[in-house]
């Protein structure tokens, strides 16, 4: 699903993201080379739309492993070891945009945001299909995790130092 259905779908988590990733303004995306190992890079997400871009040059290792395979992992940025503003990763796939309105709605909307734009130029485009996603943020004595996946509710766990995650509900929280 698109970010707008996943938003819907998920409206904490798609928030705690879009703050982490307007924070940074970079996100870490992981894809799998040639040979089936990972691969981690930066892009600069853009949101837009409805839609999670991720714009990069044409012959970028990244780009290729994702024409290849379009699985990839989208993962905030983090300050510290102890991520005090937390952590969001979804697990999607990418789809390869080739629709010219769609790639001059993506320059313009980058334009406006960072005052640059690749218009008239070569890139590659992809828009991220949201499979599952979490949010992880660390709490006194516990880390709070937020679960969820496509088809399903979000979730909510405590997880304590020994590892163990417990279901939070409303009457447990």
């Amino acid at each position: 699903m698109n970010w707008a259905a996943f938003k819907s779908a998920a409206p904490a988590l798609a928030e705690s993201a879009e703050t982490l990733f307007e924070k940074s303004g970079v996100v870490l995306v992981g894809t799998l080379r040639k040979d089936g190992s990972p691969r981690i890079s930066p892009v600069e997400p853009l949101l837009l739309d409805g839609e999670l871009y991720l714009g990069m040059m044409p012959q970028s290792l990244k780009a290729a492993d994702l024409l290849r395979d379009p699985r990839c992992t989208v993962h905030s940025t983090i300050s510290d070891r102890h991520a005090p503003e937390g952590e969001f990763k979804l697990h999607g796939r990418v789809r390869d945009v080739q629709d010219a309105a769609e790639r001059q709605r993506y320059c313009a909307g980058l334009k406006a945001k960072i005052g640059w734009s690749p218009e008239g130029m070569p890139f590659q485009l992809f828009a991220v299909e949201v499979q599952s996603a979490g949010f992880f943020k660390n709490e006194e004595a516990a880390r709070l995790i937020q679960k969820w996946r496509a088809g399903e509710s979000m979730r909510t766990f405590r997880q304590g130092i020994d590892g163990n995650a417990v279901e939070v509900t409303d009457g447990n929280q």
